[in-house]
Parts: structure tokens; C-alpha cells; sequence
């Protein structure tokens, strides 16, 4: 049997150790633990270990505003991060807390006993009052695979980035890397260095945006002074490019694209390799630090194919227009698969909740599912500006209950709510379209509706009221 404790934290990535500093430092009187599936901690960035893996935000906005990211390199590699996220939970003795490898498999809340009772799939029970589930939105077991046809017949390896080899040796050889996402863009100039060459081959393209890889300050750790400042003005200008795109699509397509075109190599043309078929920021937009992909096509080391595949074989890739790609390696960069509540079997009082039948509540909690939060970070700026203000708020309401002698919180859908139908993430990409039904959707309205603005949350998020008449407090029955 596992501990009892007033808040219990599920997965102990970056959201995890942030909700851990917030209850230690704003909730010292309650007590808590932090349940990790894996047997260390990092979450991404412990498990993706393909090639050049990197923020694609910039660190001063994903870094701990408790802890101000100091380092003048914005864009930071994935083992820069591991270490920063794991030197954070030693320093505040977050460590501590975490129990490791313990993978949770079930939630169940009792309105009776006002709490939550947590089995893990090594078959221990954890009692809480409050649940906490800083797992992310997808499958760490294994990314989106695509079945493309003849994929038997390639006789070299084919690897997804999520499950990438420690041991694989792609220098001098030709590689193709299918996608055009994050991931992709991260992968073609790191395996170029080394690769005879690289191909990145898209069925479609996606906004890419070159920004510097670092902010000038000759070499030396930025001051934490400095390191503020440049924080907020990144949260700024980040907030405007968006609005920007939202307001005047037309224009946001055109400067991202002639900022490609000035980049890219004589004999590489805009349309169709670098012109979507979707306005900006309906798909996150590509950040290419420092450029470093136009360099090396430039150099001639990576080229871009656009086109649908028909088939693999034994040599490579053929395209539906016939055109044959040869391969000795070929990288499915296809995207990851999308679970909600980290496909945890959670039900109240004996009834499953299903994630897709429900509505978000201030971006973090869920009607008629008492006492628990999901951290989900923005779909258009930093993971952490909006995990850190989901834990702090999970910090205030939980002083609030205490305040209060409340026990029991649940979100509770007003009457005459007009009912839509559109998931938490409102993106088009396709890793969300596939798991659009079973994720939990928004409301009409606020605070039933998520804003994606950190400049408008920051405020509600720290100063809202608690009571906002969109939640039920109580009392376990015996109290009454």
C-alpha cells in the first residue's frame, strides 16, 4: 500500500517539478508525493533522444520563472534541458518526493471518503485529496506510425524519433526523413552534418520561422535581472506574432515565406516546398534556430521533396508522381499519438469518465470530475507559461478549500451553456484531428473556453475569483 497525501502529482517531467516547487513553496502545509511511470525523471526530455532534439520554444518562456533560465543560447539542446529540469528538482529537494517507476493506471474518486484512491501497475494504492496529473497529452510508449505500403520490403532500418537507437550509425548514408513538423525541421540539419545526404519528403509543408539561436551577451550567464527581461519581452512578442497571424493571415503568410525564400538556395522554389495550404498558426509554427536547415541545403547536404508516397522499397521511396528516393535509413518523423489523462482509467463514484464527453474548466479542471487538474500547456507559446499558472492556480484553490473547510470542488456546467463541439486544442494539425473525439472539449464561453493568451490568463489565472459560480463546493456527507 502506498502513502495517503493531501495532493499527489503524476509524472515528474517539467510540469511536474514545476507543481512541486508551487505546493512547496505557496501550499507548505500540505503534503504531497509525485508518481513517475519512468525510473528517472525529464519526461520528453529524458525520452526523446534522436538528433539535435531541442526546445522549439525559447528557453527564457519555457524555463521555471522560479529559476530564470540564465544561459544566452534560447534554443537549447534536449540534454541542456534534462539537466536544467533534473538540477531544479535537486535543488529544491523536489527528488525527493518522486517515487519512480511507479506507472498509474487507475483513478478513482469517492464522494463518500472526499479523495481519490491511485493504483500504479506495479500494484500499489495511493490516497489523495487531491489529484494532479502533470502527464502531457501523448503516448510515451510509441509515436504515430503511418502503414506505409511495401514498408516489409526496405532493406534498411526504418525508426521513428520517438524510439530512436542509441546504437544507429547514420554517417555516410543516405537518409529520408518523412515529415514536415517540429521534429522533421530538428532532424534534416543534424543528420546532415554527418549523412551523405539527407531528403526531407512532405505530403504538405509548414510554416517555418528562423529566429537566432541565442541572445548576445559575449559568451557569459546573463544576469537574472537581464534573464527577466528578456523573458518578458519574449512573452510579448511571442503574443503579438500570434494575434498578428490571427488578424492578418494573408500578410503573416507572405512575410514567412519571403523570410524562406531569402534563405533558401537559388534552384529551391517557395511554392510548393515552402508555401502551406493552411493559414499561420493554425499549425504550430516550425522555429529553425540560426537557420540551420536553409544551411545545409544550401550547402547541399539536404534537399526537400514534396509529394505523396506511394510505396517503399527495397532502395528507398517512390512517390505517386514516380519519383524514386533512394535509402539506406529512413526516418518517420509521422507525428505522436494524443491521449488524454495520461491514459489513465479515472471514475467518480463507480462512473467512468470518458475524456471526450467532457468540458475544460479554466484549461485545467473538468466538469462533474471533483478535486483534480490536467496540465496542459498553450498551443502558441511556451509548455510552462501556462503550466506554472495552472499549478499556482491548483495552489490557490487548494488554500482556498482549506480557508474555507471546503473539501470538495467541482466544476459544474451552467444551465443553457450552448452546447459546440470543438476539442481543447484548436489545431489543425494531424496528430490533433486524430484524437479530436477523444480529447476533452471547450465550451462556449469563458471560463469554458481556453484563450491561449498569457497576457490575459496571467491576470485571472493569479487574481480570479475562486467562486466564479461555474463550481460546486462541499463537504463529505458525514461532515454535514
Amino acid at each position: 500500500m502506498g502513502d495517503r497525501v493531501d495532493v499527489l502529482v503524476v509524472g515528474a517531467g517539467l510540469s511536474g517539478i514545476d507543481a512541486g516547487y508551487r505546493l512547496q513553496t505557496e501550499c507548505p502545509g500540505r503534503s504531497y508525493l509525485i508518481l513517475e511511470g519512468r525510473e528517472v525523471s525529464g519526461g520528453t526530455w529524458d525520452l526523446f533522444r534522436y538528433p539535435g532534439v531541442r526546445s522549439d520554444s525559447d528557453m527564457f518562456t519555457l524555463g521555471y520563472p522560479f529559476r530564470p533560465w540564465r544561459d544566452p543560447q534560447a534554443i537549447a539542446s534536449g540534454e541542456t534541458i534534462l539537466r536544467y529540469v533534473r538540477e531544479t528538482a535537486d535543488r529544491y529537494r523536489i527528488t525527493d518526493k518522486i517515487r519512480f517507476g511507479r506507472r498509474v493506471t487507475t483513478a478513482s474518486w469517492s464522494t463518500e471518503d472526499a479523495g481519490w484512491t491511485v493504483h500504479t501497475a506495479n500494484g500499489e494504492a495511493y490516497t489523495c485529496s487531491f489529484l494532479y496529473l502533470c502527464t502531457g497529452y501523448y503516448r510515451y510508449s510509441g509515436g504515430y506510425e503511418v502503414d506505409f505500403e511495401g514498408r516489409e520490403q526496405f532493406a534498411g532500418p526504418i525508426v521513428h524519433p520517438q524510439q530512436w537507437p542509441a546504437e544507429l550509425d547514420f554517417a555516410g548514408k543516405r537518409v529520408v526523413v518523412i515529415g514536415s513538423g517540429a521534429t522533421a525541421v530538428t532532424l534534416v540539419p543534424a543528420m546532415a552534418a554527418t549523412a551523405e545526404h539527407v531528403t526531407m519528403v512532405q505530403r504538405s509543408p509548414s510554416y517555418m520561422i528562423s529566429l537566432p539561436g541565442g541572445d548576445d551577451a559575449g559568451g557569459k550567464t546573463l544576469s537574472p535581472v537581464a534573464a527577466r527581461l528578456i523573458r518578458g519581452r519574449n512573452v510579448v512578442a511571442t503574443a503579438l506574432l500570434y494575434q498578428a497571424s490571427r488578424r492578418w493571415p494573408e500578410r503573416m503568410a507572405g512575410y514567412l515565406r519571403q523570410q524562406v525564400s531569402e534563405q533558401l538556395p537559388a534552384d529551391v522554389p517557395v511554392d510548393p516546398h515552402f508555401t502551406p495550404r493552411y493559414r499561420p498558426w493554425d499549425q504550430r509554427l516550425c522555429v529553425v534556430p540560426g537557420g540551420d536547415l536553409f544551411a545545409a541545403m544550401r550547402a547541399g547536404r539536404a534537399s526537400v521533396v514534396t509529394g505523396e508516397i506511394d510505396t517503399f522499397f527495397d532502395k528507398g521511396v517512390r512517390l505517386a508522381d514516380g519519383t524514386e528516393l533512394a535509402a539506406d535509413l529512413i526516418v518517420t518523423a509521422t507525428g505522436l499519438s494524443m491521449v488524454a489523462l495520461g491514459e489513465i482509467a479515472v471514475d467518480v463514484d463507480g462512473r467512468p469518465v470518458q475524456p471526450g464527453k467532457i468540458k475544460v474548466y479554466k484549461g485545467m479542471m473538468f466538469s462533474g470530475v471533483p478535486n483534480l487538474a490536467w496540465c496542459v500547456g498553450y498551443i502558441n507559446a511556451s509548455w510552462t507559461l501556462r503550466a506554472d499558472l495552472t499549478a499556482r492556480y491548483v495552489c490557490r484553490l487548494l488554500n482556498y478549500m482549506r480557508r474555507h473547510r471546503i473539501e470538495i470542488t467541482t466544476p459544474t456546467l451552467p444551465p443553457g451553456l450552448p452546447e459546440v463541439d470543438e476539442p481543447l486544442m484548436a489545431l489543425s494539425s494531424g496528430y490533433v484531428r486524430r484524437a479530436a473525439a477523444l480529447l476533452p472539449g471547450q465550451g462556449a464561453r469563458r471560463p469554458w473556453r481556453a484563450r491561449n493568451n498569457y497576457l490575459i490568463d496571467l491576470p485571472a489565472m493569479r487574481l480570479g475569483r475562486i467562486d466564479d459560480g461555474n463550481v460546486q463546493f462541499a463537504r463529505r456527507k458525514a461532515h454535514v
